[in-house]
């Protein structure tokens, strides 16, 4: 068992099952022992790789997007250029070097992280140099944004509730016979959810609350946010995973020493932008919106400059069989104004559905485990 394992058995030996959103939380935060506290997770050397480090054109693509809205929008100044969990800061790097020439632009953005990792603060810092670095999304300021959040969401803790005979009982980590970590249910609850016996929700209140916060500032002072992630719309089923050097692990086999992420269900994030006052979209695929921004004309402009791995990176950034279509973007932008570039406005109906899931992003203290 790792460390931070036998820190949990040892919480739950003296208070009882532990939550999946608590033990995710420990398992990627721990001071000590979380998984992005302590590591740099990125590249052949870590356990994973986003696109911003496959290719520079991901990075280039976004920022660009970001700097049309800019544009669309009377270029306001100064505004707050942010990313959400930006990682080495390799996405950020490429946008500002990708929109230096948009007259202003830089002038009047002012660059803010949000970011926990004292590891990966550093890190940020030696790659984009002044920054401001923020720890929580509430702390953005009230002025214009434009955000960009990739691979953000998927992070985020969740909780999980199976449908049994009784209602719906919550997934919890718990300890087996020998002392080890293992998952349980607990008692069911009333939730008023109709679905199959054995189905599974995840519920991801922190996310909702993120793209509240965010969507708000953008209704208030005007600006855009793309979040990019795999997910689905409405999503439903156990998509909880761990990813240890570059493989899938168990979710409870090396806590701290792995990564723990679920897929976005994008519905919840476009009905809390909603409920903000903000207009959001429909997550388009990954390839579809980097093609209509046109990723096929810069490869193409990279490899006549000698750039060899630039067409393997179109591919496997829009290819459906690889990140083409796992992945989704998804925008949120002033109500009365155009979407950012690729962008549709999510039709009416889907507005309702996405709206009416708003219910089941907040725990209900029935939905809550008893006092442990």
């Amino acid at each position: 068992m790792t460390p931070l394992g036998r820190i949990i058995a040892g919480r739950i030996a003296a208070e009882g099952p532990m939550r999946l959103d608590d033990y995710m939380r420990l398992c990627l935060m721990h001071p000590q022992h979380g998984y992005y506290s302590t590591r740099d997770p990125f590249g052949t050397r870590g356990d994973f790789t986003t696109a911003p480090e496959i290719s520079q054109m991901f990075g280039e693509l976004v920022g660009l997007a970001l700097a049309q809205a800019w544009m669309d929008q009377g270029a306001p100044a100064p505004f707050t250029l942010a990313e959400l969990g930006p990682g080495r800061g390799t996405l950020m790097a490429d946008l500002l070097r990708a929109t230096r020439r948009v007259p202003g632009f830089h002038q009047a953005a002012r660059v803010t992280l949000v970011e926990t990792s004292p590891h990966l603060r550093q890190v940020q810092r030696e790659r984009l140099g002044e920054i401001t670095h923020l720890s929580s999304v509430t702390e953005l300021p009230e002025a214009p944004l434009f955000l960009i959040a990739n691979e953000f969401f998927d992070a985020l803790p969740i909780r999980q509730v199976q449908r049994v005979a009784g209602g719906w009982a919550e997934r919890m980590v718990t300890l087996d016979a020998e002392g080890g970590l293992a998952l349980a249910l607990a008692a069911p609850v009333a939730l008023p959810r109709e679905a199959p016996e054995g189905e599974v929700w995840e519920i991801c209140a922190e996310g909702a609350a993120i793209m509240e916060t965010v969507a708000a500032r953008i209704a208030a002072h005007g600006g855009a946010a793309i979040a990019i992630d795999y997910g689905t719309w409405n999503g439903k089923g156990d998509s909880l995973q761990a990813l240890r050097r570059h493989a899938p692990d168990g979710i409870l086999s090396h806590p701290g020493e792995a990564d723990l992420t679920a897929h976005v269900d994008f519905a919840p994030l476009a009905g809390a932008a909603i409920h903000a006052g903000a207009a959001a979209s429909a997550p388009e695929r990954q390839g579809d919106w980097l093609r209509a921004l046109g990723i096929e004309t810069r490869a193409a402009r990279l490899t006549r400059a000698g750039d060899e791995g630039a067409q393997a990176a179109l591919h496997r950034l829009t290819d459906p069989a690889q990140m083409g279509h796992l992945f989704k973007a998804m925008a949120v932008w002033p109500s009365k104004l155009p979407p950012p570039p690729g962008f549709r406005p999510l039709p009416l109906a889907a507005q309702s559905v996405a709206s009416a899931g708003l219910s089941d992003l907040a725990p209900r203290p029935e939905a809550d485990p008893p006092a442990r």
